[in-house]
């Protein structure tokens, strides 16, 4: 494959925002090493980047790597991500075209050995520009050991493992350098951080200072590169600490919005559950985090249908949700994945009950939407530029909100611009703005 027209790659990624960031890597080494990163029916290799959370996230990929097996260039199709680390023969199976690499950090270099690249990586991989993503997740940690009982990935992914804070500094620099005004902290249990650092020092060191390699201390570190604004990425109830609050309510850069999975407003189905938290333990978490943070917006995940829940777990969840004032919900129907304990439970939900309450959720969701978005109108917001049109911008505000600046004469907007606008209506489910002008 050494043909240059052949020296192309196309990406399909499935799951969570770490296989979004892992498959971005690989594209940006690629990149470096002079390879092409194109749509699917144009490449030479298809690197599909797999979920495996449940039995319908592994149908997808499959789905996926057949598909890719049977577009007409007949590409190579590298399989990789959390499936491909726990069925690799199966995968294999799939076509004499299927390479299977479940070491995620070997995925560019598999990819260029097949296009023939021998060229090495660039020294420093940055993210940023054409083809990647205006808000820039950066990957803090990996790996879970909480073990909920409906979720394979702590098999999948291993223990909790952090990246050195010293990384995550340099790579904020680097984006920040390239032009990015947003990243996204982001990992499988981000509130797990501890940087790997801060425990090798002895008695003098400040990294033996309690605190000072957590999450908390690596904010105040991302903020101190200068980066406009920073948000984190989805984090556990119990995570959501005095000390990670302070450092937030002390750094301008943070973005007032955190993702906490409440997944049920039963105490019963969160025990099930093994999310080691109640209703009330869950509110008292996020009532502290708005008395720190004004004005933050909370999103979350729910689950439903998850084995043994009644009626009356369902209500109480509406209940929750509703008495909890969520920005937005992200609503999930349970979905059993072999080798998780809930994969064995009795009391399967009958599917067309579980379908019901998703949709009882999804409605509860649109309103709160429209409430939060209502709440906004007149107020002023910060937002970053991910889109330019003949109609203005469209971007994200720091309170997660879509919003459209009108086009303004004499002004040219630039993606990835921070713009401070006055939110002056509403467009389908995001708001319109009109750009302040500097006094």
């Amino acid at each position: 494959m050494t043909d240059p027209r052949r020296l192309a790659v196309a990406f399909r990624t499935f799951g969570c925002k770490v296989n979004r960031v892992e498959s971005e890597d690989a594209a940006a080494d690629l990149l470096g090493r002079g390879v092409r990163v194109v749509a699917e029916e144009e490449a030479a290799v298809v690197v599909v980047n797999t979920c495996t959370v449940t039995a319908e996230a592994d149908r997808k990929a499959r789905k996926a790597v057949r598909h890719a097996l049977g577009l007409a260039q007949a590409p190579v199709v590298v399989v990789s991500g959390c499936l491909a680390a726990l069925d690799t023969g199966e995968l294999a199976a799939l076509g004499e075209r299927v390479v299977v690499e479940p070491d995620r950090e070997r995925v560019a270099g598999r990819v260029a050995d097949l296009l023939g690249v021998e060229a090495p990586p660039p020294a420093e991989r940055v993210r940023a520009g054409e083809g990647f993503r205006t808000r820039a997740a950066v990957k803090v940690a990996d790996g879970c050991d909480a073990f909920c009982a409906y979720c394979i990935v702590p098999y999948a992914r291993g223990v909790p493992r952090s990246v050195p804070l010293a990384e995550v500094v340099a790579e904020v620099e680097r984006l920040e350098a390239a032009g990015v005004a947003e990243v996204v902290l982001t990992g499988i249990n981000i509130g797990r951080y501890a940087d790997p650092g801060a425990s090798a020092g002895d008695a003098g060191d400040a990294g033996a200072v309690a605190g000072a390699g957590d999450l908390a201390a690596l904010v105040r570190a991302v903020a101190a590169t200068g980066i406009a604004r920073i948000r984190i990425s989805s984090i556990e109830p119990l995570d959501v600490t005095p000390a990670l609050l302070e450092a937030l309510a002390e750094t301008p850069a943070a973005c007032p919005h955190l993702h906490v999975p409440l997944q049920s407003g039963s105490d019963a189905v969160l025990a099930a559950m093994g999310r080691g938290y109640t209703r009330a333990g869950f509110a008292a978490r996020v009532e502290a985090a708005r008395a720190a943070l004004p004005g933050l917006a909370v999103t979350t995940d729910v689950m439903t249908a998850f084995p043994g829940e009644t009626d009356a777990d369902a209500a109480a969840t509406l209940a929750a949700v509703e008495e909890l004032g969520f920005a937005r919900l992200h609503v999930f129907r349970y979905s059993p994945r072999s080798g998780t304990r809930a994969a064995g439970m009795a009391g399967r939900v009958d599917p067309g009950a579980g379908a019901s309450r998703a949709a009882a959720l999804r409605e509860l969701d649109a309103v709160l939407r429209e409430r939060h978005a209502a709440g906004r109108l007149g107020e002023e917001a910060e937002v970053l530029v991910e889109h330019v049109d003949e109609r203005g911008a469209r971007g994200t505000s720091e309170d997660y909100l879509t919003v459209r600046v009108a086009a303004d004469e004499g002004r040219a907007w630039r993606v990835g611009e921070v713009v401070r606008v006055r939110l002056t209506g509403r467009e389908g489910e995001g708001l319109l703005g009109e750009a302040l002008r500097a006094t």
